[in-house]
């Protein structure tokens, strides 16, 4: 695999966690939770490939497809109680309510779950197997985080609005999970 196939490659498994980080990150999701969403997101993105790998086919269909209803469910969710939230002044969202450790992980998961279908095409890499996972771990990590570095930047310039904009793109990841 040449390093510009990698390099798209990992970019495009990082997009689903960069664009739930920057909703998250305009709802306001505190430090901690971000630090430790960056992390389950690397783990998951240098695992997933591996035991995608050596799982097979068969297992990624049936616990890739659930999960990652699971996964829309709950940001379509968030994302529709965050719009609906922002139009109320005296109501906020606590995006903290639903990234607890299992939020965190279930999210995580969820927008990592890409990365477990491109484990059963590494068997074309061979022996690059954890280099591969390795990068697309490492650029699905800082993708997430400049997300939430990012948002914090945009919520100052979104203002007031900016819970309703990450409702919006909570909901648009829900809805491209789906499909």
């Amino acid at each position: 695999m040449s390093v510009g196939t990698l390099a798209l490659l990992a970019a495009a498994l990082g997009a689903d966690a960069f664009s739930l980080s920057l909703g998250l990150g305009l709802a306001g999701v505190p430090r901690k939770q971000a630090v430790l969403l960056v992390v389950v997101v690397f783990v998951f993105h240098v695992l997933l490939p591996i035991f995608g790998f050596w799982l097979g086919e068969l297992f990624g269909r049936v616990a890739g497809q659930w999960a990652a209803y699971v996964g829309a469910g709950v940001l379509f969710y968030l994302g529709v109680k965050m719009i609906i939230d922002s139009f109320k002044q005296e109501a906020v969202v606590s995006p903290s309510a639903l990234t607890g450790l299992f939020g965190i992980v279930l999210l995580g998961l969820s927008v990592s779950l890409d990365a477990l279908s491109v484990g059963f095409t590494l068997g074309v890499a061979g022996g690059q197997l954890f280099l591969v996972a390795g990068v697309i771990g490492i650029v699905a990590g800082l993708m997430t985080a400049s997300a939430f570095i990012l948002a914090k930047w945009v919520q100052g310039w979104v203002g007031q609005r900016a819970q309703l904009v990450g409702g919006v793109v909570l909901v648009g990841v829900g809805i491209r999970l789906l499909f």
